[in-house]
């Protein structure tokens, strides 16, 4: 039939393209300056490095290699494994598992579904924030005296259904994209999306670089003072990492799932980490200045949406500034979203058999009824907290930092553990590398040995952090 068509990149630059736009996006931009800041800074950035390659890459390889061997996107791959009516080829290592086995991989994918959507919605919450000023700036090009920093935001968070109405627009122009075709949807877009971001980056880093505030900056963001650091900061290192690389959320076994076969998935996991670390670092020294400058003891989510207005007003040609900062935000927001809301649409559509386009219209709907939640949190909702924590905050920091690191290391014990080792080791072994088999024993014994250890002890730091 013609939904059940396995779709496949038409081309390896898709792949990345499409791979780094979902890794890359509100996260690095929006997300990465508060997490740092409540980190301390140099020391954070330097542990959320070494945690990019040390487990990062390694799951992110996994999940890979999960969907390239199934063909399939999470549900339908670890229903496959589980050995139901869906399993079309001999997978597992073994040839009977116990059943606490198979009941742990048939909700092991509705939790990572879940974490998918729920984060989709906040995402998109902030995603709207950005289309806010964005349209703001884009009007004060017009009539400068229209826009007024030191109340774009508030005016924003005490209207919640306004964040509402920007959070429904995000989410239509993303299902919109998702409903069509790989190559015409996911592919194309964040395509056209991730040059443009990355250029809009680059010139928007020379010219904060530039500010007075830049070595302050520069030095706070690559300076590390370990003494900084918290009990909590393993683990919130960790959280971002997996959010940023999109790991754990199934995201990469869908894309591993369209992947062709002459693909070499360790130099693929490897490129999209680089990469993505790379941009990282762009971003920081983009931000920095920025939050430095226009700093007022502020933190938490609204931090670069304090900051940044504040600078746009000072700067000269400020406004175009600000238009080209927001536009730059919203792509990355955009190619972000595009491919969490491909992971849903994927899986309801191998697993339900819902055809592409009725599948976007009912995740984007999901989704939008669980956001009005976080949109109103700052509003209708305001009184409403968990702990000290609004609801949108608890949300974010309960999703990244706790259930996505385990839901990320489910998914990569069962790659290697459950997976067939010579189906693995094929996606590895290259006859004309002879080192290509020591990378398959490192990063096996990293998933096998050290992956549970490290993840286990830095949330039961994080644990303890509350206290």
């Amino acid at each position: 039939m013609p939904h059940q068509k396995v779709p496949v990149f038409g081309t390896r630059l898709g792949f990345y393209l499409a791979a780094i736009g979902s890794a890359f996006g509100l996260g690095n931009l929006w997300r990465f300056p508060y997490v740092v800041t409540d980190n301390g800074g140099g020391a954070f950035v330097l542990l959320y490095l070494f945690f990019v390659f040390l487990l990062g890459m390694p799951f992110l390889i996994a999940e890979l290699t999960l969907g390239k061997i199934s063909r399939s996107s999470l549900s339908p791959a670890l229903a496959k494994l589980a050995g139901n009516r869906y399993q079309v080829r001999e997978m597992r290592e073994v040839a009977v598992i116990p059943g606490w086995v198979s009941w742990c991989l048939r909700h092991l994918s509705w939790m990572s579904l879940l974490i998918t959507v729920v984060v989709l919605a906040y995402y998109a919450v902030i995603s709207g924030w950005v289309l806010h000023f964005f349209m703001q700036l884009l009007v004060a090009l017009v009539d400068p005296a229209s826009f007024q920093p030191e109340n774009a935001l508030r005016v924003l968070l005490k209207n919640g259904w306004l964040q509402v109405a920007l959070t429904s627009v995000h989410l239509l122009v993303v299902a919109v994209i998702v409903a069509k075709d790989l190559e015409l949807g996911l592919e194309k877009w964040v395509g056209y999306c991730m040059p443009a971001f990355v250029l809009l980056l680059l010139a928007l880093a020379v010219q904060s670089v530039q500010l007075p505030s830049s070595p302050e900056a520069l030095r706070f963001l690559f300076y590390p003072d370990f003494s900084k650091l918290t009990l909590a900061s393993p683990g919130q290192a960790l959280g971002h990492v997996f959010f940023t690389l999109s790991v754990g959320f199934g995201s990469m076994v869908t894309f591993g799932s369209y992947l062709r076969e002459k693909a070499f998935i360790p130099m693929a996991g490897f490129r999209v980490c680089t990469l993505d670390s790379m941009i990282s670092l762009w971003a920081g020294v983009m931000i920095f200045p920025l939050v430095i400058y226009g700093s007022a003891g502020f933190n938490g989510p609204q931090l670069l949406f304090q900051t940044v207005p504040r600078l746009v007003k000072e700067l000269p040609n400020g406004n175009w500034f600000g238009v080209g900062f927001f536009l730059c935000l919203y792509l990355a927001s955009l190619g972000a979203s595009i491919g969490l809301f491909e992971t849903v649409v994927a899986n309801m559509r191998e697993v339900r058999r819902i055809p592409r386009a009725r599948g976007a219209a009912l995740a984007a709907l999901l989704c939008f009824v669980i956001a009005v939640g976080p949109a109103l949190s700052s509003s209708v909702l305001s009184d409403v907290k968990i702990g000290k924590r609004g609801l949108l905050e608890f949300l974010d920091g309960a999703l990244i930092n706790w259930f996505l690191p385990i839901s990320a290391l489910l998914i990569t014990q069962v790659v290697c553990w459950l997976l067939k080792k010579d189906l693995v080791m094929a996606e590895f072994v290259d006859p004309n590398s002879p080192g290509s088999e020591k990378i398959y024993r490192h990063w096996l014994f990293i998933l096998r040995y050290l992956a549970g250890p490290i993840v286990a002890i830095a949330l039961l730091l994080q644990f303890i952090a509350l206290f």
